[in-house]
């Protein structure tokens, strides 16, 4: 039985086509307005000739408005962005593509992006943006929300507003610092996003990596064992994916260390925890922190994680991700583990 999207693309094939474009340009202006031909152009790989035919049919529709400072997405051109997300990931295949990863990951939910992380810098705002919606739709009085730090996760930040009916909200950082860049950091993303919903939140200033002696030292302090009880009332977990050797790298570890880890084969990482291709831990980080089992125990769990040349990280970490996780990336590294676990189960066949 055909759906009614699947009628439509079968009577009019050519329609998909123009409506995914203007539907590309259109999103890409409401993420990074007030922004110019030139500046969308470059963005989306099209010409400026392309982007003024499709952009002034837009504004003539009334779903775009051109300002002195840049093309700006109106109220309708918002709705319209809303009323047409189903439909378009259903034409594209995007829906689809997302429940061959739930059923295979046997998580809660995937949501699949459109485009390659890689080649558009407009992808993290998409995936920030969706990873919020997810979040913000589950909110409740009283939540606790560990966050931990890096650019997938900070792209929630623009994306979060104070909610109706105002929720008491707490989040706290899920581990200390990381290498030097203090702006990707659990610490300044709690604050910042508390800033943005009007809420409070709890930071956590320690090394991240800590002698067995410092590490006991540490877990008597009151401001660690406020916050190991803050984990253990967590929520919600928000965190992202890392390749194990580009957060080793990130964490300034000994080129011994990186040895190591290629020893045991480590491919991902995630909460200080390093995993093998099968999802067994091969190593860990003594620090203080969020624990895997405090993960597990949370209602919700959101991943946000994009790129290609991080899907052997991904297929790793998601054989031991806990089950209530929503997991957010883009088209290109979605297609490319579907791609694997295609080839995977071909040869089991064989």
């Amino acid at each position: 039985m055909l759906t009614v999207p699947e009628a439509q693309q079968r009577l009019l094939p050519e329609m998909y086509p123009l409506l995914q474009a203007r539907y590309r340009i259109l999103q890409a202006v409401q993420l990074m307005q007030p922004i110019g031909r030139r500046t969308l152009a470059d963005s989306l790989k099209m010409t400026e000739r392309e982007i003024r035919k499709e952009t002034d049919i837009l504004r003539e529709q009334g779903l775009l408005d051109a300002q002195k400072s840049g093309m700006v997405c109106t109220d309708d051109g918002d709705i319209v962005i809303e009323k047409l997300r189903a439909i378009v990931y259903e034409w594209s295949g995007l829906t689809q593509l997302a429940k061959v990863l739930e059923s295979h990951f046997g998580i809660q939910r995937v949501v699949v992006v459109p485009g390659d992380y890689n080649e558009d810098h407009t992808i993290l705002s998409m995936l920030g943006k969706e990873a919020a919606l997810q979040f913000m739709s589950a909110a409740f009085d009283e939540q606790v929300v560990a966050v931990t730090g890096g650019k997938s996760v900070a792209s929630l930040a623009q994306f979060l507003h104070p909610l109706d009916g105002q929720k008491d909200i707490t989040f706290v950082a899920a581990r200390g610092g990381i290498g030097h860049e203090m702006q990707m950091q659990a610490n300044t993303l709690v604050a910042t996003f508390a800033m943005q919903m009007e809420t409070q939140y709890r930071t956590l200033f320690l090394p991240e990596h800590l002698s067995e002696q410092a590490y006991q030292a540490m877990l008597t302090e009151p401001m660690v064992t406020e916050m190991m009880a803050f984990y253990d009332q967590a929520d919600c977990v928000i965190h992202g994916i890392g390749s194990a050797e580009e957060m080793a790298i990130r964490r300034n570890s000994s080129p011994e260390d990186l040895r190591i880890l290629e020893e045991k084969g480590a491919v991902s990482e995630a909460f200080g925890y390093y995993f093998n291709a099968d999802g067994e831990i091969v190593h860990r980080i003594r620090t203080i922190g969020i624990q895997l089992e405090q993960v597990q125990n949370s209602e919700q769990v959101i991943a946000v994680a994009a790129g290609k040349q991080k899907v052997n990280a991904m297929l790793s970490y998601f054989k031991v991700a806990p089950k209530q996780t929503i997991f957010v990336t883009d088209e290109a590294a979605a297609k490319a583990i579907a791609a694997k676990i295609s080839s995977i189960e071909n040869k089991h066949l064989e």
